[in-house]
């Protein structure tokens, strides 16, 4: 039975928040959906912050948030490649999670991805859903944001102190807790996590799938989460064994341990790679898979495209307009399509945690040579300066613009005016993307025919290496054959 009564959580007693479960994981109290009386946008924000601007009825989807209430453990990680230990036991939380998923669970394909929400920025962004959406919605995903660090609790309740103000996920944590280096502030963020997703696979007071039966839960995070989420994966996952596979976009170049009890895909973008995961390169395993895809920066245009309505709605600003300006190259964020391959790597996680056939080895990127951070790795160029090796997509194999992974700050004084998060420090990770002139491309393309030749090629065979889905190598061909590159003869 579902309940809507707010008020059944928030007066609920910590004795009466947890449930035995199969993998000794409590179950925490669940209420809601939570009603929401404002349209978003409107000045009242009692609606779900950053609720989705896309059409989900017209794809078939409902958006629903709840409130979670339970009692964590927080860790002791003292080496961050084996099992932490608990430090603390039954700290109080009171956090939120929004559930996307099919009305008509005949439309959906039983998997659920739940997504560590990403706090680089100081709000929570739904990161790998913004590179990933489209795909979600027409496969039939249950997508799961959880709201797990105190940074983004913290502005849940400035954007709606009404709707948020009791939110809590920092109390009484002692000090010296969790990582390595002091206190962490998000001790209890680790025993939250594995809490949901165990709500999630065994509903006690209230199913959030609303008797949708989840075949596989799957957890993915994007950057700042994915690195956390590394920690999870090494540290915590190992004995919670909640998470039946985990997808790690641009995790800041973190070790996987090799005694993984599931799978676990890492995608990098060139960025990423150049910046940190060369160093710290590892060898494919049973249990993982590293994939790097050339010509990506570590956001990108997609991602802003995805992100920014929401944050002029909800924040009122645009980060990414504020930060354009400030860089070396201003056309900030690259145009190969990164989620291409999070699609496929998500669909072939899926398989691979049922015991299915694991996702394939990809090549490397062409690295010639490291440096100390926070200079980047050297990589093969060719005479555009596209990055050679790794994932190869068409738009970057059979190119009509040059996308790079790196930018740069546009000069020192912004870097010191914009700050790190959102000025010109940023620059360096949304790289860059500029058209080709069409005197280059009718060097590059004889005729329109052997341009969209050479497409078909390219985007055909990384379906044959299973790095993209048919879907999206359809859209790259109907793309090419639609543009008016090359002359038509």
């Amino acid at each position: 039975m579902r309940s809507s009564q707010l008020g059944l959580l928030l007066g609920a007693a910590l004795g009466l928040a947890a449930g035995s479960a199969l993998a000794g994981v409590p179950v925490p109290e669940i209420s809601g959906p939570v009603a929401a009386s404002d349209v978003p946008g409107s000045p009242g924000h009692n609606y779900i912050f950053f609720s989705s601007n896309h059409d989900l009825a017209l794809h078939g989807y409902v958006e629903e948030e709840f409130f979670v209430h339970g009692a964590a453990n927080t860790y002791s990680i003292a080496d961050p490649m084996k099992d932490g230990a608990v430090a603390s036991a039954a700290q109080p939380y009171l956090t939120r999670v929004v559930v996307r998923r099919p009305a008509d669970p005949k439309r959906s394909n039983g998997i659920v991805v739940v997504e560590w929400y990403n706090v680089t920025n100081q709000f929570d962004a739904e990161n790998v859903w913004f590179f990933d959406w489209e795909h979600l919605l027409r496969e039939g995903y249950v997508w799961v944001g959880v709201s797990a660090q105190t940074v983004g609790v913290a502005a849940l309740k400035k954007f709606s102190p009404a709707r948020y103000g009791a939110l809590d996920v920092g109390k009484t944590v002692a000090a010296g807790a969790g990582l390595p280096g002091g206190t962490d502030a998000d001790a209890l963020s680790y025993d939250i996590f594995s809490q949901v997703g165990e709500a999630l696979k065994h509903p006690t007071n209230v199913d959030m799938l609303d008797g949708l039966k989840a075949k596989r839960v799957l957890a993915a995070g994007e950057s700042q989460s994915a690195n956390r989420l590394a920690s999870y994966v090494n540290s915590i996952n190992p004995s919670a064994r909640v998470y039946d596979g985990f997808l790690l976009l641009s995790s800041l170049g973190r070790r996987i341990r090799e005694d993984l009890p599931v799978p676990v895909i890492k995608i990098s973008t060139e960025f990423d790679t150049l910046n940190g995961e060369a160093a710290n390169e590892q060898p494919d395993t049973a249990k993982f898979r590293s994939w790097e895809v050339a010509g990506t920066s570590h956001v990108d245009q997609h991602l802003r495209t995805s992100r920014e309505p929401m944050e002029l709605r909800d924040n009122g600003k645009s980060l990414e307009a504020a930060l354009a300006p400030l860089c070396a190259n201003p056309q900030i964020g690259t145009r190969v399509p990164t989620r291409y391959v999070v699609a496929s790597a998500l669909d072939q996680l899926a398989i691979w945690a049922e015991g299915g056939k694991p996702p394939p080895a990809a090549p490397r990127l062409a690295v010639t040579k490291l440096y100390p951070r926070p200079q980047a790795a050297d990589v093969v160029r060719n005479a555009d300066g596209l990055a050679q090796g790794g994932i190869q997509l068409a738009e970057l194999a059979v190119p009509t613009q040059i996308n790079v992974g790196d930018n740069a700050p546009a000069n020192a004084s912004s870097v010191a005016a914009g700050g790190e998060a959102i000025g010109a420090g940023a620059c360096v990770r949304w790289g860059y993307s500029v058209d080709m002139s069409i005197d280059h491309l009718n060097a590059l393309y004889p005729s329109h025919a052997a341009y969209v030749a050479k497409v078909k090629k390219v985007a055909y065979q990384n379906v044959r290496d299973g790095y993209i889905l048919p879907f999206d190598a359809e859209a790259t061909v109907r793309a090419a054959e639609a543009s008016r590159v090359g002359p038509i003869h």
